[in-house]
Order: structure tokens, then C-alpha cells, then sequence
């Protein structure tokens, strides 16, 4: 299945299996959710760390290059891309600009004008204009001077025209990659490390407490199962009407549109029989084991009982979430 192997994203790895494999499916969706959730209100700081433990994370585990460069490389170029274009980009912030009307409209005509004071000397009492020359060149000295800055803040960070980069531009530059690439990385390398069945099956165990609602859980987890099982199916259908389509050799050019749209359609009609073919061999095939409800014939597919490696993963979650609440929130 060429089509299902070249897809960059939510491919899961069997062998080789890592620790992250080993680890729980509801410890690592305790996870996803910590890195998905906290970045919210978080400083630019604690966002650059949240992508850095990620590539920590795939490279401790032990993936193979050939596995996190195809899924990483280009999402790295798209984030840095969203950096550097947004850090050159205006801020956005209003500047701020004086009224052409005064205030108190109406008051300002009876308002009485002091004109300013005159100079209390009298033009003759230096006519040689001695010590004037000094004077000035003393005040322009000081006009030219600049004051010290208090401390080092700056607003524009860099300044080469025509590029200009100010804290506010490279905040919102920072919190708009690291947010892509934490919201999309940190599901690829969980859906990566973890089997379709071992996520239905966490998802089970931990909406348990639905079921005192009247909530078909385990309805909801087969659901889940089958669909997750279905995917590589209309994955191979694609592909195999694709090459069939190609090995036809069909001059698009001389159809036009309305011979193109009606090959289409009769391409889409096949792909709808196969998909529903293929969903009635699963069915049969439940039938044929003997499958009756949920309830009645249930599939464990793990024991659910966590590891001292999971209760490591939780304690350093908790861990985390402590960090969390203590620093890292937006100032």
C-alpha cells in the first residue's frame, strides 16, 4: 500500500518498539492533553521548551531517522517559515495621534490668550552680541546630547530597513509556530507510538463513569476500533482505482469538463460499492465468530494495568503540571 506508507503523518510504528511504546495508552493521552492544554496563557519561554522536550522526547525514544525526518523536517520548515515571517511583519499596534478639534469645543473661544512673555532686556543693552555665540553653541550641544536610558528595554529589537522586528511582532511570531507545531507533533508521535486498538481501549477504561449516564461507552469504542480498522481499506481502494484510472491512459484534454465529470462520478460510485462491499465482508465475518453485542463478546486487547514505568510517567506529569502552575504564565 504505496498511498497509506506515504502519508507523512498519523502512520503507526510497529517495530522498532521504543519505551514510548511500552508506556500506557491512557498515561500517554494524560500526556497529549498536558501539551495541548498548557501552552494556553504560557509566556513565549515555556512554549520554546514545550518543542524542545517534543524533539527530546522522539530522540530519547529512539525513533528512527528515516521515521522522524520524513514527519518532523517539514513541519519544522513550515513553523520556522511562520517565525521569520511573522517577526518581520507590523505589529499591528495603533499609533497614537493628537485630536484635530480641542476638547472643550465650545469653551475655547472665551478661553482669554496670554501672549508670551517679552524679554526684559533691551536690544541696545548688548549690541556687540557678546557671549551670545557660546550660549548657543552650549544649548545646541545639549539638545544634540542623549539622555541615558534607565534600563536596557527596548521595543524594537531590530531595525535594518526594511525589515523591522519589535517584541510584539516576534511574541505573536513565537506563539503562532510553537503553537502549530505543538498542537500537530505532539498527536503524530502519539498516534506513532500507540496502536489503534490500545487508544480505543483507553479511551474505554477512562469514559467508564459515562455509563452511570446512560452512555454506550463500549458501542462507542467498537465504533472507534472499526473505523480506525476501516481507513487502510478506503486507503487501498483509492490507490488501486487510481492505477486503474493511469493504466487507461484517458485523454483528459478531449473529454472536457462534462466527460471528466462523468468519469469522475462513475469512479466515485465504484470507490461506494467497494467501501460498502468491504464493510459487509467485516460484518459477516463478526458474524461468522460469533459476535453478538459488545457486552457479551468483548476483545481485551491489554491487561489496563499500569507498569512502574507508567507510574514514573505520571509522577513526572504531576511534575509537570506543579512547574506549570508555579511559572511559565503569561505576563
Amino acid at each position: 500500500m504505496d498511498l497509506l506508507r506515504s502519508l507523512p503523518l498519523g502512520l503507526y510504528l510497529e517495530k522498532p518498539i521504543t519505551w514510548l511504546h511500552r508506556l500506557d495508552a491512557r498515561v500517554k493521552l494524560a500526556w497529549l492533553m498536558s501539551f495541548l492544554l498548557t501552552p494556553i496563557l504560557a509566556h513565549e519561554v515555556w512554549r520554546l521548551g514545550l518543542v524542545v522536550l517534543l524533539i527530546f522526547l522522539t530522540l530519547a525514544a529512539g525513533i528512527p531517522l528515516r521515521v522522524w525526518r520524513q514527519q518532523m523536517g517539514w513541519l519544522l520548515f513550515i513553523c520556522s517559515t511562520i517565525l521569520i515571517v511573522g517577526s518581520i511583519t507590523p505589529d499591528g499596534l495603533p499609533n497614537t495621534h493628537q485630536p484635530r478639534l480641542p476638547q472643550d469645543e465650545l469653551n475655547f473661544p472665551q478661553q482669554e490668550i496670554s501672549p508670551p512673555p517679552e524679554d526684559s532686556r533691551n536690544p541696545w543693552y548688548n549690541p556687540f552680541g557678546w557671549g551670545t555665540a557660546e550660549t548657543e553653541t552650549e544649548t545646541s550641544a545639549e539638545d544634540e546630547e542623549e539622555l541615558p536610558q534607565p534600563t536596557d528595554y527596548r521595543y524594537i529589537l531590530l531595525e535594518q530597513p526594511p525589515l523591522k522586528v519589535t517584541r510584539q511582532s516576534l511574541s505573536l511570531a513565537i506563539r503562532i509556530s510553537t503553537l502549530l507545531f505543538t498542537l500537530i507533533y505532539s498527536t503524530n508521535l502519539y498516534l506513532l507510538t500507540t496502536a489503534p486498538e490500545a487508544i480505543t481501549d483507553g479511551l474505554e477504561d477512562l469514559m467508564q463513569p459515562l455509563r452511570r449516564f446512560g452512555v454506550p461507552v463500549t458501542e462507542i469504542a467498537l465504533t472507534l476500533t472499526l473505523s480506525l480498522r476501516f481507513l487502510p481499506l478506503v486507503l487501498e481502494e483509492i490507490q488501486n482505482l487510481s492505477r486503474s484510472v493511469q493504466t487507461r491512459a484517458i485523454n483528459w484534454k478531449k473529454l472536457g469538463f462534462r466527460g471528466t465529470a462523468k468519469i469522475w462520478l462513475i469512479i466515485a460510485e465504484r470507490l461506494l460499492q467497494n467501501l460498502l462491499l468491504r464493510a459487509e465482508q467485516i460484518s459477516a465475518a463478526m458474524d461468522v465468530r460469533g459476535f453478538t453485542s459488545p457486552n457479551r463478546h468483548r476483545v481485551i486487547w491489554h491487561d489496563g494495568q499500569l507498569k512502574w514505568f507508567d507510574t514514573v510517567a505520571i509522577a513526572l506529569l504531576i511534575g509537570f503540571w506543579v512547574v506549570r502552575s508555579l511559572w511559565g504564565w503569561e505576563a
